[in-house]
């Protein structure tokens, strides 16, 4: 084996330890790990912000491009979803309004 095949393994181990390690950290001591009050609140919102950096992108884009208009049926059923479940906190009501609302719009 050549000196690159090492460097590509080393590699993979070294991402593989870091990978590990940052979950394990956590984990690893028990209860010894206390995050400050201030980072506990904030975490709470990490799940919210990780959806909507998924979903807001594909909202606004139509046909590969940018595309905030009232021409937009996934922007415009996404906003009428995002109203239903702020007014009722119902998953059954906000997935089915829109859902109905952008099959009416196609």
């Amino acid at each position: 084996m050549g000196v690159g095949s090492w460097i590509g393994w080393a590699l993979i181990v070294g991402a593989a330890l870091v990978a590990f390690l940052s979950r394990a950290i956590f984990v690893l001591p028990g209860s010894h790990l206390r995050l400050p009050a201030t980072a506990e609140r904030v975490l709470r919102y990490a799940p919210a912000a990780a959806l909507m950096a998924i979903i807001v992108p594909d909202l606004a884009s139509s046909h590969g491009a940018l595309s905030i208009s009232i021409g937009n049926p996934r922007l415009v059923a996404g906003l009428v979803a995002f109203a239903l479940a702020a007014a009722t906190r119902s998953i059954l009501a906000t997935i089915a309004g829109g859902m109905m609302v952008l099959l009416l719009l196609r």
